[in-house]
């Protein structure tokens, strides 16, 4: 007993002495420099803060790694309590506070040693007084953690979009011994999945790009699995393998892929997890803070399989530039959004090509006078404009993942690029406009485009419908136009109203049948039908049973 009372004594003393030095006077030297070091540390100073230290080389190289490891996160580190032992050592501890986001936080406290060395008081170097358990080679890093990534699938339930591996096959030139040799062999190898990749054609695109690295070609995942030996073993080619979203059946190339892979990363990234990870040379990853995200759901595309692929066979009918678009207009979906190889080179034609509208405007002006109670021909492009927004031309929608233009009419044009025309036309339409034109006149008021189901568009400037008895004219016209005007030729096909339009040399063409509204447009057509044609196989396609497709 007389023992256990004469230690609790000296304890106590040692414990008085200790905070007697530590809050008496100034602030110390010893405390000064730990000051220094975690001011350098919040400053994201590596360079600084590891000077502080007894071993400056090694501890900048470590700070400097966890500052990239942890760049896009913010740290707070505090001094929570310091301790002179005596005048030649003492020791403390750091609090740290990182933050990655919002609810992503990640917290911890590390002891560290000060000694007073031959240059004066240096923090005593341990990769442990920056991160916890940092030693023996280890790195940190900030880590997105996703689940297993949802797929795509189309308005039907058919499978439309999922992620798979993508094969780079890349061409070194530096690795190559003969640059001749190795473009013949992997022609060779490459030819049953990729006839097109020639020779000749990789050594045309490594002499205009003379000392890079090339992409010869990307393969899917089977195709690669089928030559995938023979490829590895060929001087100076390599293989990159990167998960991709891709489309599940090969012939659906729909410019509405990328629109798709903006949704689906929005769900993606709205159901991140995070991480901090240690990276053990030995034992790879080690996780010490964060969580891993839920599962996204699957996402159902408005696209329809069968009406993308009927887009498909029509579009490639002709020789100049040619888009289709489809939209349904009880929902807004699009259901189906293609172009042709020619169209393809000027950029998204079907969603964000402006063109001279011409014609295609004429129900908008009939309606436009009907409403005002004038003749058409004397409507004003502002009476114009306003009777277009009420067809869904022009409004303001936003729609999550997907970006698009429908017209530019009057004094609401300034801006807007034109991708062919004249540029004196008083109003602009593209092809997705004209759909939207035809679906809200299908459905008796504005329809706004959707890409998702269940992620409806917004319209951030909601508009009245038009009179019913201005509707009924509209519709009764575009009947008549297939009945027994311009666009006669397509009367074979029961319940279709639309318009045939032209535009200097452009067609267009632009209609409704049941819950399926569409617009072709042909610039600089070879003939006065030419969008009339590509809507007759459009719906002829169309017509054919399910198992044609």
């Amino acid at each position: 007993m007389r023992v256990l009372a004469l230690t609790a004594v000296v304890v106590l003393v040692v414990a008085v002495a200790v905070t007697a030095f530590v809050v008496n006077g100034s602030r110390t030297d010893a405390r000064g420099l730990v000051d220094d070091f975690v001011a350098a540390l919040d400053a994201r100073d590596p360079a600084s803060a590891a000077s502080l230290t007894s071993y400056p080389s090694a501890a900048e190289s470590t700070i400097g790694q966890m500052f990239d490891g942890l760049s896009d996160g913010t740290v707070d580190y505090e001094v929570s309590q310091f301790v002179e032992l005596n005048s030649e050592s003492g020791y403390f501890t750091l609090s740290a506070a990182w933050n990655f986001g919002e609810g992503m936080d990640w917290g911890y406290q590390v002891d560290g040693a000060v000694r007073k060395l031959g240059v004066g008081w240096r923090v005593s170097w341990d990769p442990d007084i920056i991160v916890p358990d940092l030693g023996g080679g280890r790195t940190v890093h900030h880590v997105r953690t996703d689940a297993a990534p949802p797929k795509i699938f189309d308005r039907t339930g058919r499978l439309l979009m999922e992620e798979q591996t993508i094969n780079a096959v890349v061409l070194d030139p530096a690795a190559m011994p003969d640059p001749g040799a190795t473009t013949t062999r992997l022609a060779e190898v490459l030819a049953p999945v990729a006839p097109v990749i020639t020779a000749q054609l990789m050594q045309d695109r490594l002499a205009n790009d003379p000392g890079n690295r090339i992409t010869a070609v990307k393969l899917r995942d089977q195709d690669y699995q089928f030559l995938g030996s023979d490829i590895e073993s060929i001087p100076g080619v390599e293989v990159i393998q990167t998960p991709t979203l891709i489309s599940a059946d090969r012939r659906i190339s729909t410019p509405l892929l990328d629109t798709l892979r903006s949704a689906w990363q929005l769900e993606r990234d709205r159901t991140a997890g995070w991480a901090v990870t240690l990276e053990d040379p030995e034992e790879g990853p080690i996780q010490v803070a964060g969580f891993q995200g839920p599962p996204p759901p699957d996402l159902n595309a408005m696209v329809d399989s069968k009406v993308q692929l009927a887009a498909k066979e029509a579009v490639v009918t002709t020789g100049t530039p040619t888009a289709l678009v489809a939209i349904q207009p009880s929902t807004g979906g699009v259901l189906a959004a293609d172009v042709n190889n020619w169209a393809m080179e000027l950029g998204p034609v079907a969603t964000h090509g402006m063109y001279p509208a011409g014609g295609t405007l004429d129900p908008v002006r009939l309606a436009a006078g009907l409403d005002k109670g004038i003749d058409g021909a004397d409507v004003s492009s502002e009476d114009l404009a306003e009777t277009a927004r009420r067809l869904g031309l022009g409004l303001d929608v936003t729609v999550p993942g997907f970006d698009f233009e429908t017209s530019q009419i009057g004094n609401t044009r300034s801006g807007v690029v034109q991708f062919a025309g004249s540029g004196n036309d008083d109003a602009l339409i593209s092809p997705l406009g004209a759909a939207v034109l035809a679906a809200s006149v299908a459905r008796g008021e504005a329809v706004a485009p959707s890409i998702v189901q269940g992620q409806p568009a917004t319209i951030n400037d909601p508009v009245d419908a038009l009179p019913p008895h201005v509707v009924d004219a509209l519709r009764g016209m575009m009947a008549d136009n297939v009945q027994k005007g311009p666009a006669s030729f397509l009367r074979k096909h029961a319940g279709l109203s639309g318009v045939a339009a032209a535009s200097g040399d452009d067609r267009w063409f632009y209609g409704y049948s049941g819950d399926i509204a569409f617009a072709v447009f042909v610039a600089d057509a070879d003939g006065g039908d030419r969008a009339i044609k590509v809507a007759d196989t459009f719906l002829s396609k169309l017509a054919q049973p399910d198992e044609a497709f």
